[in-house]
């Protein structure tokens, strides 16, 4: 960064009252916060641990016992408002991820793997701080003091002087707390909708998993706890294998040196184009023509991946082609082929228990064959279960659509109420 830490800059967006504040300005973290050096010694505080993406949480929470241990003395103490660096990459925080305390009782964190301060009181607005290190601020700026594997005892080897000399971006003026205020309000009233709706996401995810206990005889019985009315007098479901439901058909990759292999109209599905929700996602890039060596599945065909990441499953939506890794049912006319799907959705619990092998779990097509679904002889009973869970289905897909709406909102929204990284460091 340049001698000039007070550079003006300009956020794209700014609300109406502060628009004729004075521009922005770039502030090293430590002109706005302090190191905190003091310890736990015999003081009562909670041992704290940190989860990337949820930020601190009671060790007991999140081991279930109190790991401290005889290294609690030294573990450095937390107030409401206080932040944590801590100093291991993750995924998402390669340089480290920065939690801010929200308890209202002192706190503990391990001082070998935490650097811990104390916003000024005066200088800066915790939440709007820390609104700052969920955009991963700190990271865009740490990552050029970091080597290649430079760790020690586990953590990044990152110096106090190097985070303390991050430039945080603040309004300028007398209006700057309250603009800063207003930003961390906007933000957080955003995350307490995007909160809702992931509970409710939770709910309906929890519903349908019980529903499901209802709506299928548990194992060993042929009725189900809940029938619908309409079908109390039909006969009680029956017992049969995935052979006599439909044919079963094995994938096989097709050879590379069949003439004209690519560029047809058939999809060829492998495992990765398989969601962990039961979406099929077309690739479009990998469309084969019929070969000799291979089965085409009929639109309807429920796909079940049956190697390494068994349970991954879909219905196919086009004539299409899988590789050896995945089992398909084409199901009979009198089965509603989305039955067979929920039925081997519940199941797949007991499924990837099937395989012996430790090292790579298999279900060949003679196991998969003999797996046994129950199932009511009534068709119309069968699609009544199916629609059931298809509207359900309907309904978690749309919650799913508005989350992600919200969290890409949030997304876009910070980009422009915080000047660019690149704007801030240059």
């Amino acid at each position: 960064m340049k001698q000039d830490a007070k550079r003006e800059l300009k956020p794209k967006l700014r609300f109406p009252e502060f628009q004729g504040e004075p521009e922005w300005k770039a502030e090293k973290l430590g002109s706005v916060a302090s190191l905190i050096t003091e310890r736990a010694g015999n003081k009562k505080c909670i041992p704290m641990s940190i989860t990337s993406g949820v930020g601190l949480v009671s060790q007991q929470e999140k081991f279930g016992r109190i790991i401290a241990g005889n290294q609690y003395k030294n573990y450095l103490v937390l107030q409401k408002n206080d932040f944590a660096y801590n100093k291991s990459a993750t995924k998402e925080f390669p340089q480290g991820f920065i939690a801010k305390y929200s308890g209202d009782e002192p706190a503990a964190v391990p001082n070998s793997i935490f650097t811990c301060f104390r916003a000024r009181e005066d200088g800066i607005v915790p939440d709007f701080l820390n609104y700052l290190f969920l955009g991963n601020l700190h990271g865009k700026w740490l990552k050029k003091y970091i080597e290649v594997s430079a760790r020690a005892h586990g953590s990044l080897s990152i110096d106090d002087e190097d985070l303390m000399s991050l430039p945080i971006p603040l309004p300028s003026g007398e209006s700057s707390r309250a603009e800063q205020k207003q930003i961390a309000e906007c933000l957080t009233s955003l995350d307490e909708m995007i909160a809702a709706h992931s509970q409710k996401l939770d709910a309906l995810t929890a519903h349908k998993k019980g529903l499901m206990q209802q709506l299928f005889p548990p194992a060993g019985e042929t009725l189900p706890s809940h029938r619908f009315p309409e079908f109390q007098n039909n006969p009680e479901w029956v017992n049969k294998p995935l052979s006599e439901l439909g044919e079963i058909v094995t994938g096989k990759t097709p050879s590379t040196k069949e003439a004209g292999l690519w560029g047809g109209d058939i999809l060829f599905i492998t495992p990765t184009d398989i969601s962990e929700d039961g979406k099929y996602q077309h690739n479009t890039q990998r469309k084969v023509v019929e070969t000799k060596s291979t089965k085409v599945l009929p639109v309807g065909s429920v796909v079940y991946t049956c190697i390494a990441s068994i349970g991954k499953m879909a219905i196919t939506v086009r004539a299409s082609i899988t590789n050896q890794q995945i089992n398909a049912v084409v199901a009979n006319a009198s089965v509603a082929n989305e039955f067979v799907y929920y039925s081997l959705a519940n199941m797949t619990p007991w499924i990837k228990s099937i395989p012996a092998s430790s090292t790579l779990a298999i279900i060949n097509k003679t196991e998969f064959s003999k797996i046994c679904v129950t199932i009511p002889e009534d068709r119309a009973e069968q699609q009544a279960v199916v629609d059931c869970f298809s509207s359900l289905d309907e309904l978690i897909a749309a919650y799913t659509q508005k989350l992600d709406a919200l969290k890409t909102h949030k997304k876009g929204l910070m980009q422009q109420l915080f000047p660019s990284p690149e704007e801030i460091e240059a």
